[in-house]
């Protein structure tokens, strides 16, 4: 046999695996958006972090993709409207806390509804106070949501009750608000195990108030780890009803959090010894900078990591090309697919990232951020320093950045759409400010 011959069997041999691969994936695949509230990448462990283990998130980023540079909002509220709607802060009116709950309008397309036309049913299972409304308002099929963030038992003033499809629910005594979620979520997606599902899992952990869990010894002093042990469990439990319900390889798991760690917290939030600078509420690389691992067996390439640029406004086109399901007509989407990098194609990855909180806003590249008010900082250390750039700096990489990220926010033109009322936090304004965090560490 020749060697042209050979080689062009072998080439044969390759392009039929990769048809099978893709053969293999699920048209329609089931997608599970796992979304953590006020968790940052030093509290990861597959990220690197010193003080926490999570052997079952770590599975996920083992057998997945990790993501390096994936950005958010610095708050909840703004940061949750951006996931659902693709769309940014300066679009939608959810540039603020206050703002995400006053001015966001049901009107927007968001995930739900974007997916039902390609016939997906939807539920959302936990955190929906930053937002009006109900989750039903807004598209979904089934949801379970409850008041504020952090609910864990009823003995807080916000955990005496929740909705269930529009119907007010008692927590009792000795109900833990994860552990119901959980069990709606499970009940939820075996009643549905035979159509495409979309769930929006939006946890209770590890927001405020730090409270025991039910697996907490009675003199633990480390509360807040404890939460983070419970979080990781809850994923490994629902990989586990994956696999019973034989969905595993149907479903697109997506762990990501939704801003960067607490302010308290944040001081345990160590890599390698090193505090990732800035935390939640913050225009620092802690505020934004959040982890993110994809997850589907047999098509999301396995033990990957990569530093491509995500911008939590790409998740919906994502979800929507991977469904079959068309964007919404007529309205600027400001997120990109990475549909193909999902699946280990090159795609077209983004050149920046963008954050806003209230009026102030920068765009972000992979070596440097410029903000609103002209400030270039180089990010060649970060997440755990950025260096501020000075104006008449003559470096060559410096003048260069500058150049391409003021045309980015030319284009974008932020301060042209919706200004926000509010203070310059983003947070509630009329509300005093929180306590930080109980059931921590004493400060190394």
């Amino acid at each position: 046999m020749s060697k042209t011959v050979k080689l062009l069997l072998a080439i044969g041999l390759a392009l039929g695996a990769v048809a099978s691969a893709l053969a293999a994936a699920p048209n329609k695949p089931n997608i599970i958006f796992i979304l953590a509230d006020d968790y940052g990448t030093g509290e990861v462990s597959a990220y690197g972090a010193d003080n926490y283990k999570t052997p079952h998130i770590d599975a996920l980023a083992q057998g997945g993709t990790r993501y390096t540079r994936s950005y958010t909002l610095p708050l909840c509220g703004p940061s949750r409207a951006m996931i659902l709607s693709g769309r940014y802060p300066f679009r939608t009116g959810a540039t603020s806390q206050d703002a995400s709950g006053d001015v966001f309008s049901p009107t927007e397309q968001l995930t739900p509804k974007v997916l039902k036309s390609a016939g997906y049913v939807t539920s959302m299972i936990g955190k929906w106070g930053q937002l009006p409304l109900t989750a039903g308002d807004f598209g979904f099929d089934d949801y379970l949501q409850f008041k504020g963030s952090g609910v864990y038992w009823n003995t807080q003033v916000k955990g005496k009750d929740y909705l269930v499809n529009g119907k007010t629910i008692a927590l009792h005594d000795k109900e833990y608000m994860p552990d119901l979620m959980h069990k709606h979520l499970v009940n939820f997606i075996t009643q549905n195990k035979d159509k495409p599902f979309f769930v929006h899992y939006s946890m209770s952990h590890v927001h405020s108030e730090i409270l025991p869990t039910p697996d907490s010894a009675p003199d633990n002093k480390n509360l807040y780890a404890d939460n983070v042990a419970y979080m990781d469990k809850l994923v490994g439990q629902l990989v586990a009803e994956l696999e019973r319900l034989k969905l595993r390889e149907k479903t697109l798991l997506v762990f990501m959090g939704d801003n960067g760690t607490a302010g308290g917290p944040s001081r345990f939030a160590k890599i390698g010894g090193r505090a990732i600078f800035g935390s939640k509420g913050s225009m620092q690389e802690g505020g934004a900078l959040v982890p993110l691992i994809a997850n589907w067996p047999g098509v999301v390439p396995a033990g990957k990591v990569t530093g491509e640029l995500i911008d939590s406004s790409d998740l919906l086109p994502t979800f929507a090309e991977l469904a079959g399901a068309k964007l919404p007509a007529g309205v600027t989407m400001d997120g990109r697919s990475f549909a193909a990098q999902l699946q280990g194609g090159q795609g077209k990855p983004r050149d920046w990232a963008f954050v806003q909180l209230a009026r102030n806003w920068y765009v972000r590249e992979a070596g440097f951020k410029l903000t609103q008010d002209g400030e270039l900082f180089d990010m060649a250390d970060a997440p755990f320093a950025e260096t501020l750039v000075p104006k008449d700096s003559q470096d060559p990489a410096a003048v260069a950045a500058r150049k391409r990220l003021q045309l980015a926010l030319q284009q974008l033109n932020p301060a042209g759409g919706i200004v926000d009322q509010g203070g310059e936090s983003g947070r509630h304004e009329n509300k005093k400010p929180k306590v930080r965090a109980s059931g921590l560490p004493d400060a190394n």
